[in-house]
């Protein structure tokens, strides 16, 4: 079965420069927030390519918490070493944390050696306790 994971940053610019935003409740005077640019590039990858999408927003829940600084820090250093790997049309690649560096391996590599997670684990007992879904 083929299928991808497109992930998109929710302050992504589009093309000719616009950003999407939505408009926060009321109780927020109306105020304009990032959201959206998922369901944008979803409904572009549908109709350029006639393949059907699904889109996921992840909120704080889903992600864990609140991020810290060190949350924060990480992601920007994946995210940039992604853009470099798109600019140098390194394709067929994944970002991973190697020590303190961020590298690029190849995702054949990256799944060649499967580790499970044992379903009965505790780690998945309290992750399900907590309301984390694992798939079952």
């Amino acid at each position: 079965r083929n299928f991808s994971v497109v992930v998109v940053a929710e302050g992504a610019i589009q093309k000719e420069g616009t950003r999407v935003v939505k408009v926060a409740a009321d109780d927020n005077a109306g105020i304009e927030r990032l959201g959206g640019i998922g369901a944008v590039v979803a409904r572009q990858i549908e109709e350029g390519l006639g393949i059907e999408t699904r889109t996921v927003v992840l909120g704080h829940v889903q992600r864990g918490g609140t991020p810290t600084h060190t949350d924060r820090i990480l992601g920007s250093r994946f995210g940039v070493r992604c853009v470099e790997l798109i600019r140098n049309r390194e394709f067929g690649k994944m970002v991973a944390l190697k020590g303190q560096e961020i590298a690029a391996v190849p995702v054949e590599k990256a799944i060649d050696n499967l580790r499970l997670v044992d379903p009965a684990s505790q780690l998945v007992r309290t992750a399900e306790a907590l309301g984390i879904c694992c798939g079952r």
